[in-house]
């Protein structure tokens, strides 16, 4: 961290190229502490069970959950498709919820190719509701399947990185679920996609 400060004069190229470099790192560790301080609080609501459940629309949320999405599908020209009936209901924190799905909608874009598309599903069985969230992307291997809703576990860390992820997304998801009383699943194929599952309690 000494060159920026001696070199400003001498050599300004040289002192923005360093100073950028400081810029992404303090808006990384932002991130980190920002999600870190996402999944303290919700971890915290689930023990003392604070939580406030309301009936309210399964669409809706993911609707919103979209929405927040377009500027990035927009880049990579990816289009999202959305299958779910309107009367499909669930006692939900909304912001939660959309929070669960924003996060799987913000992977499944990272890791898609350009002009492909993502989709999100919804259907009711066995006294559950379930939301999918299915890509076509780069997959992930087997053997990291059951590790990958744990902090900061990464599949490709130097891929990761570069796509701005803090390594908390997925574990804000599991807890988000959990704290609903649901689970979350995967399943993935290298080269073929990855499909996220959020399982959630009929009431």
């Amino acid at each position: 961290m000494e060159t920026p400060r001696y070199n400003t004069i001498e050599n300004p190229e040289e002192s923005q190229h360093f100073l950028g470099i400081i810029a992404r790192h303090v808006d990384r560790l932002t991130a980190i502490i920002d999600d870190l301080m996402k999944l303290s609080r919700i971890e915290q609501q689930d023990e003392k069970q604070k939580i406030k459940l309301e009936t309210g629309p399964i669409k809706k949320v993911i609707q919103k959950a979209i929405q927040t999405c377009q500027e990035k599908t927009g880049a990579k020209k990816i289009n999202i498709d959305l299958e779910c009936e309107k009367d499909i209901s669930a006692q939900i924190d909304a912001m939660l919820i959309e929070q669960a799905v924003f996060n799987l909608l913000d992977n499944a874009i990272n890791y898609s190719h350009e002009q492909s598309a993502v989709k999100v599903s919804v259907f009711r069985k066995d006294r559950e509701i379930t939301i999918n969230v299915q890509d076509h992307g780069i997959g992930i291997a087997k053997e990291h399947l059951s590790r990958l809703f744990e902090r900061f576990y990464r599949v490709d860390k130097a891929r990761s990185r570069s796509l701005g992820g803090t390594g908390l997304g997925l574990a804000i998801v599991k807890h988000i679920v959990h704290a609903h009383g649901g689970r979350v699943s995967v399943e993935s194929f290298p080269g073929k996609g990855s499909t996220f599952s959020l399982h959630l309690p009929m009431q």
